[in-house]
């Protein structure tokens, strides 16, 4: 079961990035995600009220710690990283350069918890710095220029490195708790450092503007349900109830996804540069995963 929630993971992420392009149009990196983190928290709460689930079960303060910790860096720092490197390079582009995620993963996971990392592990990820370099020498998107652009990389590639830090420090907890009280509870450690500093900021009104019903809603509020409620969900099952290494490549599939997602729904060209990147970058993953 695991291996198929990590695949419907990653098509409702892909789903989820399309609509996210949109809002970010209107909606600042940092409003937005805090718009997904309140508006997905809400709904992991009713969802376990209504389904006669604890909020505050019976566990190890240090898990409590470790679940805010992983929710801190990878919601709070990385989906803000995340938001602006979309912003700046477009969701196909964007795509590419998150195929760094599952190479992070598999090196966090060899640092933190022991998983052995080989020879095809080490030319995966080479691949995948030449996807990624690749996809940042494309032209760029209109109105962007070049250093604008290999900024957009920088934010996305620590984007991945903290997402994959957040998941992996959470991977032993998460495989002696149930997957909805785990996901709850890493919302609640973001939510606690993010509104605090929503509140505390010069720009709090622009922050707090997002929670004003807007055009801009129906693509934030329905994003905020595929991506930051329905697919968190998945791919916290799919990393408790298989390898991490295998979670990641199907999570990874939302790659190929969002940029046939792009082309159609966000009229992004789908070039001759961006399919060589994907192509290396798709195989670096699976050097990485299988190898």
């Amino acid at each position: 079961m695991g291996k198929l929630f990590a695949l419907l993971s990653s098509v409702a992420w892909a789903v989820a990035v399309i609509l996210f392009k949109r809002s970010g149009e209107k909606v600042s990196p940092f409003a937005l995600n805090l718009f997904r983190v309140v508006i997905s928290f809400v709904l992991f709460i009713a969802l376990l009220l209504a389904i006669d689930q604890p909020i505050w079960r019976r566990a190890p303060l240090s898990d409590y710690l470790i679940l805010f910790l992983s929710g801190i860096i990878a919601i709070a720092v990385s989906d803000t990283l995340f938001h602006r490197s979309l912003n700046i390079l477009g969701a196909g582009i964007s795509a590419i350069v998150d195929c760094l995620y599952s190479p992070f993963v598999v090196l966090c996971a060899f640092i933190l918890i022991g998983e052995r990392l080989g020879a095809w592990q080490f030319a995966g990820m080479a691949f995948v710095i030449m996807g990624v370099l690749t996809a940042s020498r494309h032209d760029p998107p209109s109105g962007t220029s070049v250093r604008q652009l290999v900024i957009g990389v920088v934010w996305g590639v620590l984007a991945m490195a903290t997402l994959a830090l957040g998941i992996v420090i959470a991977k032993p907890v998460l495989n002696r708790s149930p997957v909805l009280w785990a996901t709850t509870i890493r919302q609640m450690g973001c939510l606690a450092v993010m509104l605090p500093a929503a509140l505390v900021s010069r720009r709090r009104g622009e922050i707090f503007s997002a929670f004003r019903p807007s055009r801009t809603w129906k693509y934030s509020m329905t994003g905020t349900v595929a991506g930051s409620f329905l697919a968190l969900i998945l791919w916290i099952a799919g990393m408790k109830y298989t390898m991490a290494g295998i979670a990641a490549i199907l999570n990874q599939l939302s790659t190929i996804y969002v940029i046939v997602f792009a082309s159609i729904f966000l009229g992004e060209p789908f070039t001759k540069r961006k399919l060589a990147a994907l192509v290396l970058a798709f195989a670096g993953i699976l050097m990485v995963t299988l190898g």
